[in-house]
């Protein structure tokens, strides 16, 4: 296994023949895959590009694609539409706010010491042109793009008014100790590990986070996983549940 120095001299000789380093990160059966640069910011001044939802090899060529035009000495402009890239499709560039850097450009946080690089995400319209801010894209459509601009307090892919299981207690102000995603995307969340079925109600996601943020840090959680502490201040676990 090669060392931190070792890591950062592999991404700094691809950035040295190619303008930029790939990071690509394949699909899970919750999550999309995404993929994004790291070295224009450090060859040319420009954000890194990080772009979701697609399949690997069209999402791996919209940020090649990006890189090429940084290089030829075009700024990508945000809240700009632009045409030229995606068949059938529109896109727009939106700033990546650094909240999210941890979640999604670890990797480059890595490479520069820490978050202090800009970098703007390739958000894709559907056929309609409609972009997953717009009401009129749908629920699906947005999910396949977290949107890194906004609801820094809420990481979770599905929307805030998504009815979720939790216990009497953690509405009471008691902490969410035990997480479970389901098979069939249930989430649930309970200040224990063995709830006692009478105190079991229903919330909204969005509340849920409210009352108790931390639980932001399980966004990633697929089907068939579950998370939990020992208590409001230990570190999240988590492992796959039983089949």
């Amino acid at each position: 296994m090669k060392n931190n120095k070792e890591q950062k001299a592999v991404i700094q000789k691809d950035i040295d023949e190619n303008g930029c380093h790939i990071v690509m990160m394949e699909k899970t059966d919750y999550l999309p895959a995404f993929c994004y640069s790291i070295g224009l910011y450090q060859e040319y001044g420009h954000p890194e590009i990080i772009c979701f939802g697609l399949k690997t090899e069209l999402i791996q060529r919209l940020v090649n694609d990006a890189c090429v035009l940084i290089k030829e000495g075009r700024a990508l402009q945000p809240y700009t539409e632009y045409n030229d890239f995606l068949n059938g499709c529109s896109v727009q560039f939106i700033p990546v706010h650094k909240d999210y850097y941890p979640n999604y450009l670890g990797h480059g946080g890595f490479f520069y010491g820490d978050t202090d690089f800009p970098a703007l995400q390739l958000v894709w319209s559907n056929k309609e042109h409609r972009y997953p801010w717009e009401e009129e894209a749908g629920d699906t459509w947005r999910s396949k793009q977290p949107l890194l601009d906004r609801d820094t307090n809420f990481r979770f892919y599905e929307e805030g008014r998504l009815l979720v299981y939790t216990n009497r207690q953690v509405l009471e102000g008691h902490p969410i100790l035990y997480v479970l995603h389901e098979n069939d995307g249930n989430w649930q969340f309970y200040s224990g590990c063995e709830p006692d079925f009478a105190d079991v109600e229903l919330a909204l996601l969005e509340e849920i986070t409210e009352l108790d943020p931390s639980v932001n840090q399980l966004y990633h959680l697929g089907y068939n996983q579950y998370a939990w502490r020992s208590d409001a201040e230990g570190k999240w676990e988590w492992e796959w549940g039983e089949e």
